[in-house]
């Protein structure tokens, strides 16, 4: 993909502190509001990803296939009428990880139909990630074999691709990050990656894609994942320390063609975005913390509807949804261990925001588009909406949003995009 090989180079070079954000979301909302994000901003470039377990060859979570995900996708673009070409795609943890209950031969079949299947749909930013044991693999797995997994499942790509044509894929190797889905414990310690492992992490992969005869594939290797020592939990997050990275951050100086890449750069602040960027975490990955502001929006629409809508009409929208969670907590009892009000309050406001796997649950999305109804036939006064969504008030007076609850929640929604596009743009970009 070209189009980031450029980026990348632009980025190696001195004084042009640029970057990419990789917007890690199935939620129609949140697309749809990276678009319109996008095209108020002039960007040339939205990077969507999925992760393995989102999206894969039996459907994930989402019950997409790659080339559903990319249909789904490049219909909201349409909708809005951005350009399809300006759209690149991403897999994220591409591996076996959603099969690691299975042997690791199992496993890893599965994981190479896989990531043909993303290239062959058309992603074309494939992360390769091996990392985790399967079944009989003994834990922690070494990484000479995680190398040679990824090595399997990069050769898989390359095959894929030829066959599809168009443009190279470009790969990501490496993961110092929790699994997909997030962690399932409150952070008590992180440490920053140290220069010497990500140093070597990248050779064993050079010295692994060169002896598989993949050396055209390693030039198109743009980042390792590594930790810069960012990273949330239901309650709390680890601001990025520049000093603390310094040394990693310079090790990547050297390294043709590369950056690193950061995962969980959720809930940031704007400077620290920016540091990041700066000290070469190149491409910033953001989920949960899009989703969690989709879920702020849609709770302040909810007490908008209290305080405007008569009682017998309410969606009521956050009973909806908190009833249907208690009822199937399959999405969230493993990450969350608090009783009571505690369990109420992590139900709703984790910064994990297991809730956004909920979303498409047909109760909670009736819910939803009937309260979106009664605020459209019926919009709330102005006070009502500084009250509860400020951001949205602000872009309404700007003329940026509309009174329409879908409007109000996408201008929510874009002062997150809003810190990230400040973080991966240079001034003279802008």
């Amino acid at each position: 993909m070209q189009v980031l090989l450029d980026l990348i180079a632009r980025h190696k070079q001195q004084g042009h502190a640029n970057g990419v954000t990789s917007l890690c979301s199935a939620h129609p909302i949140v697309i749809e509001a990276s678009l319109r994000h996008a095209q108020r901003t002039g960007q040339d470039l939205v990077l969507f990803e999925a992760t393995c377990n989102q999206v894969n060859q039996d459907g994930g979570y989402t019950g997409m296939t790659p080339a559903d995900f990319v249909r789904f996708v490049h219909g909201i673009a349409d909708r809005v009428g951005f350009d399809r070409t300006r759209i690149a795609l991403g897999g994220d943890h591409l591996g076996p990880n959603p099969w690691t209950g299975l042997d690791a031969a199992t496993a890893m079949d599965k994981a190479e139909t896989m990531v043909a299947a993303y290239v062959a749909a058309g992603f074309r930013k494939i992360h390769l990630d091996c990392s985790m044991a399967c079944s009989g693999d003994p834990e922690p797995l070494p990484e000479a074999e995680i190398v040679r997994r990824a090595v399997r499942l990069c050769q898989a790509a390359e095959t894929a691709y030829a066959q599809a044509g168009g443009e190279a894929p470009v790969y990501v190797i490496g993961t110092e990050v929790p699994v997909p889905g997030g962690a399932t414990e409150s952070i008590e310690g992180l440490a920053v990656t140290t220069p010497q492992a990500a140093l070597a992490t990248i050779d064993a992969h050079r010295k692994a894609f060169a002896a598989a005869g993949l050396e055209a594939a390693w030039q198109r290797v743009i980042a390792s994942v590594v930790q810069p020592g960012v990273e949330f939990d239901h309650h709390s997050v680890i601001d990025y320390d520049p000093d603390a990275a310094r040394s990693l951050s310079q090790a990547i100086e050297a390294v043709p063609g590369m950056v690193f890449e950061a995962h969980s750069t959720d809930y940031q602040t704007r400077d620290a975005l920016r540091a990041l960027v700066r000290d070469h975490f190149a491409i910033l990955k953001v989920g949960p913390g899009l989703t969690f502001a989709l879920r702020e929006a849609l709770w302040a629409l909810d007490a908008i509807e209290r305080e405007w809508i008569d009682a017998p009409q309410r969606a009521r929208l956050r009973e909806v949804a908190i009833g249907r969670m208690r009822e199937h907590p399959g999405h969230w009892r493993k990450y969350y261990h608090s009783e009571g009000e505690a369990l109420s309050v992590d139900l709703q406001y984790s910064l994990s925001d297991r809730i956004r796997y909920y979303w498409p649950d047909p109760a909670i999305e009736q819910a939803r588009q009937r309260l979106f109804d009664n605020l459209q036939a019926d919009p709330p006064p102005i006070p009502l909406i500084s009250q509860y969504l400020p951001h949205a008030l602000h872009a309404l007076r700007n003329g940026t949003a509309t009174h329409e609850p879908l409007s109000l929640a996408m201008a929510h929604i874009s002062a997150v995009l809003d810190d990230y596009y400040h973080a991966c743009h240079d001034q003279q970009d802008r």
